[in-house]
């Protein structure tokens, strides 16, 4: 792929990712993708054969940033409760400095049954991208666990509510904006955000010695 072919390969995914995050998936036809980006339909067509293909492209790359800011810090040699700090900060940062990512990230959760993904080589690279970054959190929290420093809890309930303090916040738009009276996306905003996340956790899941009287009251 030559320069030229692969800025207009980028310009097409950037151009998609803001639509696509604006109306979902059956709400941009390719006409429109085409012109937003500058081109011919053929020419659109050429990097991508089907409206498909494109979505899966778009959400494989939102993905791949998402992994590269998050994976890094699993492996760090560091107490599994600094890492999951950091790990946080590393998601609020890729969410605030993309802001489409989210909405379009929320919308996938409900149009898979557009298109089955797995027939896809990029609906398939997006769901191994998602899988990574789900069992690495999960791994992180089991190892805290197993180390003391975070109580006895479901793990996978634990991804949950990380995924909706992270993907919903940011993709709340207005709604958002009114609950906390203020932008999403000022620098204030967004470290009262990974503080708040991480004074929840740290309480929700902080290791406390039992009290001597703990299940004695009715």
């Amino acid at each position: 792929m030559n320069d030229a072919t692969a800025n207009s390969h980028a310009k097409i995914l950037e151009v998609a990712e803001a639509l696509y995050a604006r109306r979902g998936f059956a709400g941009v036809g390719m006409r429109e993708l085409a012109e937003a980006a500058g081109l011919g339909k053929s020419s659109l067509f050429h990097h991508f054969r089907s409206k498909v293909q494109l979505y899966l492209a778009v959400v494989e790359r939102v993905l791949a940033r998402v992994e590269e800011r998050v994976q890094p810090i699993l492996t760090a040699h560091a107490p599994a409760a600094e890492r999951l700090d950091r790990w946080i900060d590393a998601l609020v940062d890729a969410f605030a400095e993309q802001p489409a990512s989210a909405r379009l990230l929320l919308r996938a959760l409900f149009e898979e049954d557009e298109f089955d993904a797995a027939d896809w080589p990029e609906g398939q690279a997006a769901e191994r991208r998602l899988a990574n970054v789900l069992d690495g959190i999960t791994r992180l929290l089991q190892q805290g666990m197993r180390a003391g420093e975070f109580r006895a809890a479901s793990a996978p309930h634990v991804v949950q509510t990380l995924i909706g303090a992270t993907i919903y916040h940011f993709a709340s738009g207005e709604i958002g904006e009114r609950l906390l009276g203020g932008p999403l996306l000022s620098a204030e905003a967004v470290r009262a955000r990974k503080a708040e996340m991480k004074q929840f956790l740290h309480y929700g899941l902080a290791a406390r010695p039992a009290s001597s009287d703990e299940g004695g009251q009715s």
